[in-house]
Parts: C-alpha cells; sequence; structure tokens
C-alpha cells in the first residue's frame, strides 16, 4: 500500500497525534499540550496520509539542516501497522531534501531496530563518548506545577 507523504503542518491531526504520544507511546506519557506544540513549531514534522486523505502515521525531525538530525516520535496508527507504512515514513524523511549530507542521524527506540536498520542506523559505535540527561518525571512535574497553580 502506497501513502502519500508531506510536511504540510496544516494537515497534520494534531488531537489524534497528541492523543497517540501522551497517552499510548512508551516515550512520551504525560506529554503536556504546550510541550507537544512547541515540540511540533520547532521540529520538520511529516504526515503520511491514505489515498482517502486521512492521516495514518507521523514522524518528526529535530535538525540544524546543515549537520545534526535527531529522528523522533515515529509511529503508524495500530490499524495500518504492517502495511509498510513505517517503512515509506522513514524512508520519505530520510530523503527530504534539507536532511541531505549531513554528519550524523540520530534516533532511539526500544522495539524498531531492524526497521531503521534497513536504512543505515545502528547501535552506537562508541557510545561511551554520547552522554545524555534525561529527566523521566519532567511531565508528571510540571502537571503537578500547573494543578498547585
Amino acid at each position: 500500500m502506497t501513502v502519500h507523504i508531506d510536511c504540510d503542518p496544516r494537515r497534520l491531526e494534531r488531537e489524534r497525534i497528541y492523543a497517540y504520544l501522551s497517552q499510548q507511546s512508551y516515550w512520551a506519557q504525560g506529554l503536556p499540550r504546550d510541550i507537544f506544540e512547541r515540540s511540533l513549531a520547532n521540529a520538520l514534522c511529516f504526515g503520511a496520509y491514505a489515498e482517502d486523505g486521512a492521516q495514518v502515521g507521523f514522524g518528526r525531525v529535530v535538525t540544524d539542516r546543515a549537520t545534526f538530525a535527531y529522528l523522533a516520535d515515529i509511529f503508524v496508527w495500530d490499524e495500518w501497522q504492517g502495511r509498510g507504512v513505517g517503512k515509506q515514513l522513514v524512508a520519505a524523511m530520510l530523503a527530504h531534501p534539507e536532511l541531505q549530507n549531513l554528519r550524523r542521524m540520530m534516533l532511539a527506540t526500544a522495539d524498531a531496530h531492524g526497521l531503521y536498520a534497513q536504512y543505515g542506523f545502528q547501535p552506537l559505535s562508541r557510545a561511551e563518548r554520547l552522554m545524555e540527561r534525561l529527566e523521566q518525571d519532567v511531565y508528571r512535574r510540571l502537571a503537578g506545577a500547573a494543578q498547585a497553580s
């Protein structure tokens, strides 16, 4: 099945994307709406659409469009999984003109290593060089602060 993929922010089904990320995804549970909106505004977002125009997948890239890109929030609606939509979405993201000739592209995944390996992604060769600051409970903390005010 072939889908249409573009970067038109007006076509994104924001409510459905937000619901998936904040309620269903393993990586963004409890995502506050304002942070979600900022994440879309400051990234190159991709929507995958069926022939009837309904959105069936989403992904975004955080990038400087010169040297580095981080692929994030890539998913396909449950009812569309297993039809090759994820592969088409990743291929379109990697083919985007503003993401060519970058030195490094990265992503994090708990369960789709095989998918991304098909596009040249591999485990970090020198993981000891990278560091991270991960605040697992940041969304809960922000939600608590909002309720207190």
